[in-house]
């Protein structure tokens, strides 16, 4: 089976770029004229050294061995796949040609790419197994992903999988991994497991630990609100948060957005909690809306969620139980 490369854009934000232009890319724009086959590592090192003389050792040589792997290592040939924090699913390609500088591309993160031939499948985080989903949480731009992990990306199988063994020809150790990623994934692991109910109570109790009361709408029509925060419970008084929760796979669209909007009263705040994310047209329905409105994706959660944890309520801590962790800085 040809090797795998993860190739993560600005944190996974040129996911829909990539798949639109057709190709991956990582940042280290500096390097873009140094762009070579066979140019030594040691060479890209001077480079962005002299180009960034303020940065630090470390970050220099760590920078330029990214970018010495996306032009040498990977091959033409072997499978690439990236990565979208905020819908949860991996896009799969093919990568077709030589690491090439688009200087055009430098304002948009895209400076230093390679064409790739894009699936048009994409794969649920969901659907893999405990063990690929842990060795895909590196944040490093560009690394080797193990073969366990590949072949069920390759798969596309439907469904969860058992744990696999570890790859131990992976070139990222698990000590290695990046603390803090792995824990955001996993808590959002945590997130997805639970039921569409579950989820709207998860979110009123992120908004009680915030400082307002909640009231979340029966089961049955809601008329487009799951939940009714405000500082005194009813809704008397300002502000009044309206918000809707949609727990399920695949992106949510302008319509839904404007329903939603429809719906609102002038002195209203909205908040959408979408976890399969939001398409463009949707965050171009928000922008132009005429009440304050606010959209959280699945990241946006855990953030909230992490933020205010120590806050939140007995009932919100048991629905996702967390444990915090000291690490040196």
């Amino acid at each position: 089976m040809a090797t795998m490369w993860m190739v993560r854009g600005d944190g996974g934000s040129l996911y829909e770029d990539f798949r639109e232009r057709g190709v991956v890319s990582i940042g280290w724009w500096q390097l873009g004229p140094y762009v070579t086959p066979g140019i030594s590592r040691k060479q890209l090192t001077e480079a962005f050294a002299k180009a960034e003389p303020q940065l630090r050792q470390g970050t220099i040589v760590a920078g330029a061995s990214q970018v010495w792997r996306f032009i040498n290592e990977i091959q033409v040939g072997d499978h690439v796949v990236t990565y979208s924090p905020a819908n949860r699913t991996y896009l799969i390609g093919t990568v077709t040609g030589p690491a090439q500088y688009r200087p055009e591309w430098k304002d948009d993160g895209m400076a230093i790419i390679r064409t790739v031939e894009w699936k048009q499948e994409e794969v649920s985080r969901d659907s893999l197994g405990t063990s690929a989903r842990n060795s895909l949480g590196s944040t490093l731009t560009v690394f080797k992903v193990p073969k366990n992990a590949a072949q069920e990306l390759l798969s596309s199988h439907a469904g969860p999988k058992p744990a696999a063994p570890a790859d131990p020809e992976s070139d990222i150790p698990d000590a290695a991994l990046d603390l803090e990623e792995q824990a955001r994934e996993r808590i959002k692991d945590m997130i997805a497991a639970l039921d569409p109910r579950e989820v709207e109570h998860l979110v009123a109790g992120i908004l009680r630990a915030m400082g307002f009361k909640t009231r979340v709408s029966p089961v049955g029509p809601d008329r487009g609100k799951d939940i009714v925060a405000s500082p005194d419970g009813f809704g008397f008084k300002d502000p009044r948060i309206v918000v809707e929760v949609k727990h399920r796979n695949g992106q949510m669209g302008s319509q839904a957005l404007r329903s939603f909007l429809g719906g609102r009263h002038p002195g209203d705040r909205g908040l959408y909690v979408s976890t399969g994310g939001f398409s463009k047209d949707a965050l171009y329905e928000a922008e132009r809306s005429q009440i304050p409105m606010t959209l959280w994706t699945l990241d946006d959660l855990v953030r909230a969620l992490v933020e205010h944890y120590d806050q939140t309520d007995a009932e919100t801590k048991r629905m996702v139980p967390l444990k915090r962790i000291y690490w040196p800085a």
